[in-house]
């Protein structure tokens, strides 16, 4: 018996209405004698199948004898495919193969109303990355990997990877780092050399991610931004940390991890940002524009 024939011939069923025994032999490439024989296997496990001699007749299943079965509400069948549309930028046959059958067999359609997308990172050329990524985790095999870290210096690194984790805007790899004997978080887009090695390791009890992934202590702080640059204001921090001035200005107070790239990230704004507080993040602010036109000075 072929279970997975069995699932083929319901999931056919589920799709066409109605069919014949030629058809469903021609379909699974094998003899009528054998689709009639795994017909009478899935009566006997309570699938109600019918039959209809004639010209008008086939084999058909009775309406929604599957949904019936399901312990899943109406709203639990929605949202379980509204998941699976959500990963189909990152396995897009598989989801789109899964959300098809679960469709047929919840009689479920609505408006195709969410689509996500995860670039810029998960593009078609970290197809090799992210599929290595996931089958060492589900294979529970160690990986290595050159990582670049928020201080600018590579290292190697060996881990046992856990979870590919959304976070930030940013991709992850969740993993116990040997080299440091701790779950770590690590950036996917600062690996290179990445390799799956024949080492394996034990489960573990991995921690539940509930908050933002940062590096460094978070560092209170308050700017100013003109009106030209408010679109990326609102893009970049949460509505209740942007107080509008009656000038058109906004005013925001938030936290942001104290590294090196924070100066350069506001930077970004150009003349259309000024820090108001604290004081030590202006002086940082002022050093670095004074090396950056340090660069230029031989051209004057």
């Amino acid at each position: 018996m072929n279970n997975g024939r069995l699932f083929g011939i319901i999931y056919h069923l589920l799709n066409t209405k109605k069919t014949t025994s030629t058809e469903l032999s021609n379909l699974f490439e094998v003899s009528t004698r054998t689709i009639y024989r795994d017909l009478d296997v899935l009566s006997a496990l309570g699938i109600p199948i019918c039959t209809e001699p004639g010209r008008n007749g086939g084999i058909y299943l009775l309406d929604n004898f599957i949904l019936d079965k399901v312990l899943l509400s109406k709203k639990e069948q929605e949202h379980l495919l509204l998941a699976l549309k959500g990963i189909e930028s990152v396995t897009p046959e598989i989801s789109e193969q899964s959300y098809s059958k679960l469709q047929s067999v919840f009689n479920l359609s609505f408006d195709n109303w969410l689509e996500v997308d995860f670039s810029p990172w998960y593009q078609e050329r970290d197809n090799l990355q992210f599929e290595l990524l996931k089958s060492g985790i589900l294979a529970k095999k160690q990986v290595e990997f050159d990582y670049i870290s928020s201080k600018s210096q590579s290292e190697k690194r060996v881990c046992n990877p856990v979870k590919l984790v959304f976070k930030s805007q940013t991709w992850y790899l969740q993993a116990f780092c040997l080299n440091r004997n701790e779950f770590r978080f690590f950036k996917i887009s600062r690996m290179s050399s990445l390799r799956m090695t024949d080492e394996t390791f034990a489960s573990m009890t991995v921690p539940k991610v509930s908050k933002p992934v940062m590096e460094g202590e978070l560092l209170s702080l308050k700017l100013s931004f003109s009106k030209e640059i408010l679109y990326r204001v609102f893009d970049e921090f949460k509505h209740d940390e942007i107080a509008i001035q009656p000038d058109g200005t906004a005013i925001v107070s938030t936290q942001m991890p104290d590294q090196k790239w924070l100066i350069r990230h506001l930077l970004s704004y150009g003349k259309h940002m000024k820090i108001l507080s604290p004081d030590s993040l202006k002086c940082r602010m002022k050093q670095e524009i004074a090396e950056v036109l340090s660069n230029y000075a031989a051209d004057d």
